[in-house]
């Protein structure tokens, strides 16, 4: 592959791809991903994130063709996409692709479906959008991981931005000059940096690549237009924020391997690299009971990773507590819990859960894997038990199914718009690709007025 023309090479594919391109597994499994974002979404619509966000752009919003999942507003198809990614990652339960920990359908599906409900495109368009959309951002993340997400960047909205271009690029039909400008575009406004772990601004990253890969594409169609080689050139993408740059993982195999069939959805609402933390302290917890529940001591053996990433030891916020290996290790022994009623604030000041965290101890150790733990604990009566996980469930090796999925979906769904109304969006999101249009999903995905 000749490395002068990657962007140009993957603008020309993406434009060319058509619904019955994908194989029917890979169709399948955009669906899944579609399903589990939409569920995310919803179910972040009230945190205090989403509305600070929501009072801050609302002043600045176009005309309303666009839905705000799980809320009564309506904004252009920009801010809707903006608003939506950032409810969708803001709970941190959406989903990874694990050769990266790129979260792609925040940027990609909140893109897709502003723009898809405004232009009244199909439920197949919209799943094929985000198929290749989701590709697209995994593919390019490949090219540079782990080198930039290193060097300190959040991949997710780094790569995202691409994702949402292509997506939004491939549902507007651009001819292939103008899909690498909306490349180029996107290449402008890769950003999101790590160091906003723990805080709003994590979940804003999704949103604004969302909104930014968005613009891109209306930007080309307009004729904006942007360098042919934004990825890989000396001053483009792939080497100004990478020292990685492996450009085959973009290009070979395109239409032949799907990056798309590998991503993977979490159980539990937190990073991934604390998922076998969570997930064996649970098990102790089940076997043990009050034994484990009152443990004299915790100790972990994890991937240096892990600590880097989950380091906090003494949360304040149930947003930090999301990056406390120790605090989810504290949470699942004493309540078996790593949904988003585990990261609250309450449950990170929680005293009882404060004295178990206090006894967590962590030892990094290169020759474990990242997305395992070996934990060694000793009970309350001083028995010592060591408890391995390889990978923890919601991972490639374990997944969830389409039943977890549909639980996971209407547990996050019922607060917000009620269980039958949960229910029944469950239900209309698995048919999306024989919708018409999404109109209908997206009535079905904001509260309801109940008279009285």
């Amino acid at each position: 592959m000749n490395t002068e023309n990657v962007t140009a090479f993957l603008a020309d594919w993406i434009v060319r791809v058509r619904p019955e391109d994908i194989p029917a597994a890979t169709r399948r499994e955009g669906l899944r991903t579609f399903v589990n974002w939409l569920g995310c979404a919803v179910g972040g619509a009230t945190e205090d994130t989403v509305d600070r966000a929501v009072r801050a752009v609302a002043p600045f919003s176009g005309p309303g063709r666009a839905t705000v999942l799980g809320r009564a507003e309506r904004f252009d198809e920009g801010h809707a996409a903006l608003i939506n990614g950032i409810s969708s990652h803001v709970l941190d339960y959406d989903d990874t692709h694990l050769k990266t920990i790129i979260h792609p359908a925040g940027p990609v599906a909140s893109a897709v479906l502003a723009v898809a409900e405004a232009r009244r495109a199909s439920g197949l368009e919209l799943l094929t959008a985000t198929t290749l959309g989701v590709e697209v951002a995994c593919r390019i993340g490949n090219c540079v991981y782990p080198d930039h997400y290193d060097r300190g960047w959040h991949i997710t909205g780094t790569t995202g931005v691409f994702g949402a271009a292509a997506a939004v690029g491939w549902l507007l039909r651009l001819p292939a000059r103008e899909m690498a400008w909306a490349l180029g575009l996107a290449a402008s406004q890769a950003s999101g940096l790590r160091e906003m772990f723990g805080t709003m601004t994590k979940s804003f990253h999704p949103g604004r690549a969302a909104q930014n890969g968005a613009m891109a594409a209306f930007l080309a169609q307009a004729g904006f237009d942007s360098s042919p080689r934004a990825i890989e050139a000396r001053r483009g993408f792939a080497n100004v924020l990478s020292t990685k740059q492996d450009y085959a993982e973009i290009v070979d195999g395109l239409g032949e391997r799907w990056e798309a069939d590998l991503n993977s959805y979490k159980p539990f609402a937190c990073g991934i690299v604390i998922h076998p933390t969570i997930d064996g302290c649970r098990q102790l917890r089940e076997e043990y009971g009050e034994l484990a529940s009152a443990a004299r001591e915790v100790v972990l053996h994890t991937h240096p990773l892990v600590l880097e990433l989950t380091g906090k030891t003494a949360p304040r916020t149930g947003l930090e507590g999301k990056f406390s290996v120790f605090h989810a290790a504290a949470m699942a022994l004493l309540h078996g819990d790593g949904s988003p009623t585990a990261f609250t604030d309450a449950a990170v000041l929680d005293p009882a859960v404060v004295a178990l965290r206090d006894r967590v101890r962590v030892e990094t150790r290169p020759d474990i894997h990242e997305a395992s733990v070996r934990i060694i604990i000793t009970l309350a009566n001083g028995t010592v038990v060591e408890h391995m996980v390889e990978r923890a469930v919601g991972s490639i090796e374990r997944p969830l199914d389409d039943a977890a999925l549909s639980r996971k979906f209407t547990h996050q769904v019922a607060p917000v718009l009620g269980e039958r109304a949960a229910v029944q969006l469950l239900e209309q999101a698995w048919q999306t690709a024989e919708a018409a249009d999404p109109l209908a999903l997206v009535e079905a995905a904001v509260p309801q007025r109940v008279e009285v």
